[in-house]
């Protein structure tokens, strides 16, 4: 019996319930593609059911305002996914009469689609036979066939594209093969510890043979982290009203929303912010008071970026201009580390 078709009995027999797999509305199968760009299924199917509930068609989303986008997304992160989803929808919407392109060059042309995301749609809406290649992916066929091709470098994804390309079966149900091989790495072939022993292709297996399983594939490149520090500055005025801003600027948490905002070189403590809230940010307002939310800083990890933030309340004489109530404050799009806090302290604001 050859790959595929071991592959293929063994997804048949092991593959998850999951709803984007019932059907070939290519909608739906996008949807799901961008929601699961660097998240884990679990942490995902939520929010697909409550786009699909809210937006059950890409006209419905195209139409929705992009600050409501943003909220249903709280919490997914990466938020230029949902910033592109709205986009997209609205050039599908608009542009090409709410038809999908239907093939993976045309796909290729959307906003916020890669060579992945392409393939994927193309493949499972209109059974084109185009390889699907992610992470899982990746996996499997280094270790199968023991290859050690650094999958950071470019040409490297080609090297796996043209594998798959010809592993998969072109007749019959490509579209078939590229979920069985994508599950398979979620599931059987995973990251770390692999059960090599229950394994179908145990005997098989290239790197298991050679003992290499945990060395593939191979990964040189690192991210480097910058280390970032926010200091929220929490406006309360005798009213309970409180200011937010819009993050405009490019970067993480575009279009979002934040208290005001002191960035500084390092962590630090209650005289520097104290000075700069009273002579630079908020001259205006007279402070009565300023306290220091945390009780230790809370570090937010980013693939990038390490956010190490805290949180004060000030208290102002005067009437805020623009202020807005605890209940108007939770309707805005924040990114998910002010909105738990939020949700945490129940400010009074």
């Amino acid at each position: 019996m050859n790959f595929h078709n071991i592959l293929i009995k063994w997804y048949l027999q092991n593959k998850r319930d999951l709803p984007w797999r019932k059907t070939v509305d290519p909608y739906q199968i996008w949807l799901s593609e961008i929601m699961l760009q660097q998240t884990r299924v679990v942490q995902g199917m939520p929010y697909f059911f409550s786009f699909i509930k809210e937006f059950p068609t890409v006209k419905h989303l195209a139409d929705a305002p992009e600050e409501k986008v943003l909220k249903l997304w709280q919490g997914l992160g990466y938020y230029s996914r949902a910033r592109n989803l709205h986009k997209t929808a609205q050039y599908i919407s608009n542009d090409l009469n709410g038809i999908f392109p239907d093939s993976y060059k045309e796909l290729l042309k959307l906003k916020g689609v890669g060579e992945y995301t392409a393939a994927a749609i193309a493949s499972f809406s209109y059974n084109e036979p185009v390889p699907v290649v992610d992470g899982n992916v990746f996996r499997v066929l280094a270790r199968y066939f023991d290859i050690e091709s650094d999958i950071a470098v470019p040409a490297t994804k080609k090297e796996f594209a043209a594998l798959a390309q010809e592993l998969m079966p072109k007749d019959d149900n490509p579209a078939l093969f590229n979920q069985a091989i994508m599950e398979f790495g979620a599931l059987q072939c995973v990251p770390k510890s692999p059960e090599c022993s229950v394994c179908v292709f145990n005997e098989s297996c290239a790197a298991l043979q050679k003992g290499k399983v945990n060395m593939l594939p191979v990964k040189s490149k690192k991210l480097k982290v910058t280390n970032r520090y926010f200091n929220y500055l929490i406006l309360e005025d005798v009213l309970g009203n409180t200011l937010i801003q819009k993050r405009t600027q490019k970067g993480i948490w575009h279009n979002l929303y934040e208290f005001p905002l002191l960035e500084t070189e390092s962590i630090v403590g209650f005289n520097e912010v104290s000075k700069k809230a009273k002579e630079e940010i908020f001259p205006e307002y007279t402070i009565i008071s300023i306290e220091d939310f945390n009780e230790s800083t809370i570090v937010h990890k980013l693939s990038h970026q390490h956010l190490h933030i805290q949180f004060w309340k000030i208290k102002v004489q005067e009437k805020i201009e623009n202020g807005i109530d605890s209940q108007k404050l939770k309707t805005f799009p924040f990114p998910i580390a002010i909105y738990n806090f939020i949700e945490k302290q129940e400010i009074n604001c």
